[in-house]
Protein backbone atom coordinates (compact mmCIF):
# COMPACT_ATOMS: atom_id res chain seq x y z
CA UNK A 1 0.00 0.00 0.00
CA UNK A 2 1.30 3.31 -0.73
CA UNK A 3 2.49 5.72 2.30
CA UNK A 4 -0.42 8.11 1.22
CA UNK A 5 -2.95 4.93 0.90
CA UNK A 6 -1.79 4.03 4.26
CA UNK A 7 -2.74 7.46 5.91
CA UNK A 8 -6.23 7.65 4.47
CA UNK A 9 -6.79 4.64 5.75
CA UNK A 10 -5.57 5.62 9.42
CA UNK A 11 -7.27 8.94 8.95
CA UNK A 12 -10.79 6.53 8.01
CA UNK A 13 -9.90 4.35 10.75
CA UNK A 14 -10.54 7.31 13.18
CA UNK A 15 -13.33 8.39 12.17
CA UNK A 16 -15.05 4.22 11.88
CA UNK A 17 -13.61 3.33 15.84
CA UNK A 18 -15.79 7.20 16.66
CA UNK A 19 -12.04 8.90 17.37
CA UNK A 20 -12.83 11.22 15.17
CA UNK A 21 -16.52 12.43 14.89
CA UNK A 22 -18.32 14.75 12.40
CA UNK A 23 -17.41 18.46 13.65
CA UNK A 24 -14.40 17.40 15.38
CA UNK A 25 -10.67 19.59 14.75
CA UNK A 26 -8.17 17.04 13.95
CA UNK A 27 -5.05 17.12 16.01
CA UNK A 28 -2.00 19.37 14.80
CA UNK A 29 -0.33 18.05 11.31
CA UNK A 30 2.92 17.36 14.24
CA UNK A 31 0.85 15.34 17.29
CA UNK A 32 -1.43 13.32 14.45
CA UNK A 33 1.80 12.43 12.12
CA UNK A 34 3.15 11.27 15.22
CA UNK A 35 0.88 9.71 17.17
CA UNK A 36 -0.43 7.65 13.66
CA UNK A 37 3.95 6.87 12.66
CA UNK A 38 3.78 8.55 9.18
CA UNK A 39 6.08 11.73 7.79
CA UNK A 40 4.03 14.97 7.66
CA UNK A 41 4.01 15.32 4.12
CA UNK A 42 2.05 11.73 3.48
CA UNK A 43 -0.27 12.86 6.13
CA UNK A 44 -0.79 16.07 4.02
CA UNK A 45 -1.62 14.19 1.16
CA UNK A 46 -4.10 11.76 2.52
CA UNK A 47 -5.80 15.40 3.82
CA UNK A 48 -5.84 16.96 0.29
CA UNK A 49 -7.21 13.41 -0.92
CA UNK A 50 -9.97 13.33 1.82
CA UNK A 51 -10.73 16.82 1.38
CA UNK A 52 -11.24 16.74 -2.09
CA UNK A 53 -13.77 14.21 -1.39
CA UNK A 54 -15.54 16.10 1.26
CA UNK A 55 -14.47 14.08 3.96
CA UNK A 56 -12.38 16.75 5.29
CA UNK A 57 -12.91 20.64 5.23
CA UNK A 58 -9.67 22.54 5.55
CA UNK A 59 -10.00 25.81 7.00
CA UNK A 60 -6.92 28.43 6.71
CA UNK A 61 -5.75 29.74 9.82
CA UNK A 62 -8.05 27.74 11.55
CA UNK A 63 -7.55 24.12 11.41
CA UNK A 64 -9.04 20.69 9.80
CA UNK A 65 -11.92 19.70 10.44
CA UNK A 66 -14.04 16.19 9.76
CA UNK A 67 -16.90 17.18 7.84
CA UNK A 68 -20.97 16.36 8.62
CA UNK A 69 -20.75 13.47 6.27
CA UNK A 70 -23.99 14.05 5.45
CA UNK A 71 -25.03 11.82 1.90
CA UNK A 72 -25.00 15.14 -0.28
CA UNK A 73 -21.72 16.30 0.66
CA UNK A 74 -19.98 13.08 -0.07
CA UNK A 75 -21.51 12.31 -3.58
CA UNK A 76 -20.43 15.83 -4.61
CA UNK A 77 -17.26 15.04 -6.10
CA UNK A 78 -19.32 12.11 -8.06
CA UNK A 79 -21.87 13.96 -9.30
CA UNK A 80 -18.61 16.69 -10.63
CA UNK A 81 -17.31 13.54 -12.48
CA UNK A 82 -20.87 12.80 -14.16
CA UNK A 83 -21.40 16.17 -14.92
CA UNK A 84 -18.05 16.37 -16.98
CA UNK A 85 -18.64 12.89 -18.85
CA UNK A 86 -22.53 13.38 -19.03
CA UNK A 87 -22.00 13.74 -23.36
CA UNK A 88 -19.84 10.97 -23.49
CA UNK A 89 -20.64 8.69 -20.99
CA UNK A 90 -24.34 8.84 -21.30
CA UNK A 91 -24.80 5.21 -21.77
CA UNK A 92 -22.32 4.23 -19.03
CA UNK A 93 -24.43 6.23 -17.19
CA UNK A 94 -27.58 5.24 -17.62
CA UNK A 95 -26.38 1.12 -17.45
CA UNK A 96 -25.53 2.14 -13.64
CA UNK A 97 -29.27 3.76 -13.59
CA UNK A 98 -30.67 0.44 -14.56
CA UNK A 99 -28.59 -1.29 -11.84
CA UNK A 100 -29.10 0.73 -9.05
CA UNK A 101 -33.02 2.57 -9.52
CA UNK A 102 -34.73 -1.16 -9.02
CA UNK A 103 -32.94 -2.01 -6.01
CA UNK A 104 -33.94 1.33 -4.56
CA UNK A 105 -37.55 0.16 -6.12
CA UNK A 106 -37.38 -2.86 -4.19
CA UNK A 107 -36.80 -0.68 -0.64
CA UNK A 108 -39.41 1.22 -1.42
CA UNK A 109 -41.58 -1.24 -2.00
CA UNK A 110 -40.67 -2.88 1.61
CA UNK A 111 -40.53 0.85 3.59
CA UNK A 112 -42.92 3.43 1.92
CA UNK A 113 -45.07 5.09 4.38
CA UNK A 114 -48.48 6.47 3.73
CA UNK A 115 -46.77 9.92 2.79
CA UNK A 116 -44.59 8.51 0.37
CA UNK A 117 -47.38 6.72 -1.43
CA UNK A 118 -49.10 10.40 -1.42
CA UNK A 119 -46.35 12.39 -2.88
CA UNK A 120 -45.85 9.64 -5.71
CA UNK A 121 -49.55 9.61 -6.43
CA UNK A 122 -49.68 13.58 -6.53
CA UNK A 123 -46.47 13.00 -9.18
CA UNK A 124 -48.33 10.66 -10.67
CA UNK A 125 -51.91 13.02 -11.54
CA UNK A 126 -49.64 15.90 -12.16
CA UNK A 127 -49.18 15.03 -15.09
CA UNK A 128 -51.34 13.97 -18.71
CA UNK A 129 -51.16 13.19 -22.62
CA UNK A 130 -51.23 16.27 -23.12
CA UNK A 131 -48.20 17.51 -20.94
CA UNK A 132 -44.96 18.48 -23.10
CA UNK A 133 -42.23 16.97 -23.26
CA UNK A 134 -40.24 19.08 -20.73
CA UNK A 135 -42.38 19.42 -18.28
CA UNK A 136 -42.86 15.22 -18.44
CA UNK A 137 -38.99 14.95 -18.49
CA UNK A 138 -39.61 17.19 -15.09
CA UNK A 139 -42.13 14.94 -13.83
CA UNK A 140 -40.25 11.86 -14.25
CA UNK A 141 -36.93 13.23 -12.75
CA UNK A 142 -39.53 13.87 -9.70
CA UNK A 143 -40.81 10.42 -9.72
CA UNK A 144 -37.38 8.88 -9.33
CA UNK A 145 -36.36 10.75 -7.12
CA UNK A 146 -39.20 9.86 -4.84
CA UNK A 147 -38.82 6.50 -5.04
CA UNK A 148 -34.95 7.37 -3.77
CA UNK A 149 -36.31 8.99 -1.18
CA UNK A 150 -39.35 6.58 -0.47
CA UNK A 151 -36.40 3.79 -0.02
CA UNK A 152 -35.52 5.46 3.06
CA UNK A 153 -31.47 5.20 1.91
CA UNK A 154 -30.07 8.79 2.07
CA UNK A 155 -26.98 7.90 0.49
CA UNK A 156 -28.93 5.58 -2.53
CA UNK A 157 -30.97 8.61 -3.06
CA UNK A 158 -28.58 11.55 -3.36
CA UNK A 159 -26.12 8.88 -5.44
CA UNK A 160 -29.43 8.41 -7.98
CA UNK A 161 -30.72 12.15 -7.96
CA UNK A 162 -26.85 12.73 -9.28
CA UNK A 163 -27.27 9.87 -11.95
CA UNK A 164 -30.58 10.64 -12.94
CA UNK A 165 -30.66 14.61 -13.40
CA UNK A 166 -27.83 13.77 -15.94
CA UNK A 167 -29.66 12.10 -18.28
CA UNK A 168 -32.01 14.90 -19.19
CA UNK A 169 -31.02 15.38 -22.55
CA UNK A 170 -31.50 12.06 -23.50
CA UNK A 171 -34.82 11.79 -22.18
CA UNK A 172 -35.82 14.95 -23.75
CA UNK A 173 -34.35 13.43 -27.25
CA UNK A 174 -36.47 10.58 -26.99
CA UNK A 175 -39.59 11.69 -25.90
CA UNK A 176 -39.19 14.66 -29.16
CA UNK A 177 -38.53 11.91 -31.48
CA UNK A 178 -40.18 8.72 -30.56
CA UNK A 179 -43.87 8.17 -30.80
CA UNK A 180 -46.05 8.03 -27.31
CA UNK A 181 -43.11 8.77 -25.40
CA UNK A 182 -45.78 10.30 -22.97
CA UNK A 183 -48.51 7.63 -23.02
CA UNK A 184 -45.73 4.84 -22.49
CA UNK A 185 -44.63 6.62 -19.75
CA UNK A 186 -47.88 7.53 -18.02
CA UNK A 187 -48.59 3.63 -18.22
CA UNK A 188 -44.81 2.74 -16.68
CA UNK A 189 -44.97 5.23 -13.65
CA UNK A 190 -48.51 3.76 -13.19
CA UNK A 191 -47.35 0.20 -12.74
CA UNK A 192 -44.78 1.47 -10.64
CA UNK A 193 -46.84 2.80 -8.24
CA UNK A 194 -49.38 0.55 -7.82
CA UNK A 195 -46.81 -2.41 -7.34
CA UNK A 196 -45.13 0.00 -4.76
CA UNK A 197 -47.91 0.74 -3.20
CA UNK A 198 -49.46 -3.05 -3.22
CA UNK A 199 -45.68 -3.76 -1.55
CA UNK A 200 -44.55 -6.21 -4.24
CA UNK A 201 -40.65 -5.74 -4.29
CA UNK A 202 -39.74 -7.95 -7.14
CA UNK A 203 -42.25 -6.65 -9.44
CA UNK A 204 -41.45 -2.72 -8.47
CA UNK A 205 -37.68 -3.91 -9.51
CA UNK A 206 -38.78 -5.53 -12.61
CA UNK A 207 -40.82 -2.55 -13.55
CA UNK A 208 -38.39 -0.15 -12.40
CA UNK A 209 -35.68 -2.55 -14.74
CA UNK A 210 -37.84 -2.38 -17.93
CA UNK A 211 -38.17 1.53 -17.78
CA UNK A 212 -35.27 2.68 -16.98
CA UNK A 213 -33.61 -0.01 -20.23
CA UNK A 214 -36.30 1.73 -22.23
CA UNK A 215 -34.39 4.68 -22.47
CA UNK A 216 -31.07 3.06 -22.75
CA UNK A 217 -32.54 0.77 -25.68
CA UNK A 218 -33.39 3.67 -27.59
CA UNK A 219 -30.29 5.56 -27.23
CA UNK A 220 -27.73 2.69 -28.06
CA UNK A 221 -30.18 2.20 -31.27
CA UNK A 222 -30.11 6.05 -32.23
CA UNK A 223 -26.27 6.19 -31.47
CA UNK A 224 -25.83 3.25 -33.33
Amino acid sequence: MAVTDAAITRIKEMILNGELTPGDRLPPEKELSERLGLSRSSLREAVKALELIRVLDVRRGDGTYVTSLEPHLLTEAMAFVVDLHQDSSILELLEVRRILEPSAAGLAAQRRSEQDLEKLEASVRAVSVDTDIEELVAHDLLFHSLIAEASGNSYLGTLLDALSSNTVRARIWRGLTQDNAVQRTLDEHQAILVAIRSGDTDLARALVTAHVSGVESWLRQATA
